[in-house]
């Protein structure tokens, strides 16, 4: 029986459930932790998969705070090679909150529409932990507690969302 082709698929857990034909490229998280890059580019032309790429690397580092959500994530990569690179790479798989956004919502007719669209996503992605930063609490100052939360309610003014600093402090500290 053939497979289907994921033409517009753009995430990895619907190609995988699906059964849609999809070429392995899971050893690209072997090569960005062999890599240990503090920043990385991917560039690809238009419709290369970057975003579903993307999303096969949330679904693989993703604590998304339920065991059983977790297990589910740990099942789509059943079969594919990254589950034979060894433990050092396995034991990486559900170990941290990830933030997944694309500027594809920001392409819009003006700055402000881009920028409220954005806004709306980031508060989306940090919405998507608000469980588990109510269960880290205690690990966060109240400072960053209200900030996270600022975010997640699309509270945060203009400058802080620009900034983005305490995000990053924020998500190393839960």
């Amino acid at each position: 029986m053939k497979k289907a082709l994921p033409i517009g698929v753009e995430n990895f857990e619907d190609m995988v459930k699906s059964g849609y034909y999809y070429v392995d490229k899971t050893m690209l998280i072997k090569e960005l932790l062999d890599l240990k890059g503090k920043v990385n580019l991917f560039t690809r032309p238009r419709r290369f998969g970057k975003t579903l790429n993307l999303s096969m690397l949330r679904y693989f580092f993703e604590d998304t705070g339920s065991v059983e959500k977790n297990k589910q994530n740990k099942e789509l990569f059943q079969g594919m090679k990254i589950m034979d690179a060894g433990e050092v790479y396995t034991g990486q798989m559900g170990q941290y909150q990830v933030l997944n956004l694309t500027l594809k919502s920001a392409k819009r007719e003006s700055f402000e529409i881009a920028y409220y669209t954005m806004r709306a996503e980031i508060a989306s992605e940090f919405d998507r932990h608000r469980d588990m930063v109510e269960q880290g609490k205690e690990r966060l100052t109240k400072k960053e507690y209200e900030q996270y939360f600022a975010i997640a309610d699309e509270e945060a003014d203009k400058s802080f969302h620009i900034g983005l600093i305490p995000v990053q402090m924020t998500l190393s500290r839960i």
